[in-house]
């Protein structure tokens, strides 16, 4: 496995991903991983070198720029909210990085999927919707609503979703919402709902931030990667 920063940009900000290659050989599928709300720290680059070690090319994308990661709970609000505030911003920020994706030599553009964990699952979930050309999408205890449902129409690819039935962020309302919107726009979807889990439930170091809301569970974390497996090899086959 090789490990190297990425650089890419959007023709407005610059971005420093962190790419993963398995360096298996010839054309490989390819997956973007997208970072909770602090930013590209440990969690989304441990996730692609986990994605490489399957033999597909990570890429964790840079979705503030520059690398920057917040360091306060203000500055991640700030960080966060500029982007869930701005979605066509925050689809081209995605964007941007499945396109650097896309172009890499060893990277077979007509099967890259794309994850996101909490915040990245919402924002590679507007990428889908704004019908970027993915073959598939993860979401772990991602947030789920958007402010245009009517957009799902746009997406291409497959849809698996993980998260939490305790999970204070992702209420049963809005994942009834969800389901009722990718059922409308007729796309091949499906939800994994994992028991007693908290928001952040795939993330080691999630106890440590001492909000009630946020737990890791591992048993949700391994059940979740698995089925996460599952769909890529079905889907990338």
């Amino acid at each position: 496995m090789k490990i190297d920063p990425l650089p890419y940009s959007d023709g407005q900000t610059n971005f420093i991903g962190y790419l993963a290659d398995p360096q298996a050989g010839g054309k490989r599928p390819a997956v973007l991983i997208a970072h909770e709300a602090p930013g590209l720290n440990d969690h989304p680059k441990l996730r692609a070198r986990m994605i490489a070690e399957l033999g597909y090319v990570g890429l964790a994308a840079d979705l503030y720029g520059n690398g920057r990661i917040a360091e306060t709970g203000e500055e991640t609000q700030a960080l966060m909210g500029g982007l869930r505030n701005d979605v066509p911003r925050l689809r081209r920020t995605v964007r941007a990085g499945f396109d650097a994706l896309a172009k890499l030599p060893q990277v077979d553009a007509s099967r890259i999927g794309v994850m996101g964990y909490c915040f990245g699952g919402l924002a590679v979930l507007e990428l889908a919707r704004s019908g970027a050309p993915l073959a598939g999408l993860v979401s772990f205890h991602g947030i789920l609503g958007t402010k245009t449902p009517e957009d799902a129409k746009n997406i291409k690819g497959k849809i698996l979703v993980c998260t939490g039935s305790a999970d204070p962020l992702v209420p049963p309302d809005q994942l009834a919402a969800f389901e009722q919107e990718m059922t409308a726009a007729n796309v091949d979807w499906q939800v994994a709902v994992y028991g007693g889990a908290k928001h952040a439930f795939t993330n080691r170091d999630a106890d440590k931030a001492g909000r009630p809301q946020l737990g890791y569970q591992a048993e949700a974390d391994r059940r979740s990667w698995q089925a996460m497996r599952d769909f890529w090899a079905e889907i990338f086959a």
